[in-house]
């Protein structure tokens, strides 16, 4: 029980301390007219390298409006990427994460198909081979059958007379 409270209380004490240091939503103006860096310490704020204001990210939208700032002067996160490259960027890694994708999708049903047959298939035409086998057993020993019957009661002949004449 005693470490539990030990958590608690040291948990209580770091309280204040993080809720200073996170800076409150509406702070982002305070830091106009300085650093891009110390505008983007406040992960709420929007800097525009062009008219070099802080300003609060609009959260409701994904891009920021352009009266607001323009993509290519705008930064947040960190100083050094603007929204426009970042577009640019993020397509360029969707668009390839998705054609790869897509080649990956086409190589394994390719592989899959051209890939040996798997053992209930040859199990199948080994079933089918053997059913082929019996039937034709069955035919020869029915044709001998009915032959020795022709054979007995003399209806057999043992040359037909429309077979072709051959040279």
């Amino acid at each position: 029980m005693a470490p539990a409270l030990r958590l608690c209380a040291l948990a209580l004490a770091l309280l204040p301390a993080a809720l200073a240091a996170q800076d409150l939503p509406g702070d982002c103006g305070q830091y106009t007219n300085r650093s891009c860096e110390e505008c983007l310490k406040n992960v709420t704020c929007l800097w525009c390298a062009s008219s070099k204001r802080c300003t609060e990210y609009p959260v409701r939208r994904i891009l920021p409006p352009a009266d607001l700032c323009e993509l290519r002067s705008a930064r947040w996160g960190v100083c050094w990427v603007n929204f426009e490259a970042l577009i640019i960027a993020m397509s360029v890694v969707g668009g390839t994460l998705l054609i790869m994708l897509g080649v990956c999708c086409c190589c394994c049903c390719c592989k899959k198909k051209s890939k040996k047959p798997d053992k209930d298939d040859e199990r199948a035409a080994r079933e089918r081979e053997k059913r082929r086998v019996r039937q034709e057993e069955r035919r020869a020993e029915m044709k001998s059958r009915h032959d020795e019957i022709r054979r007995k009661y003399g209806l057999f002949k043992e040359e037909n007379p429309y077979a072709k004449f051959e040279n």
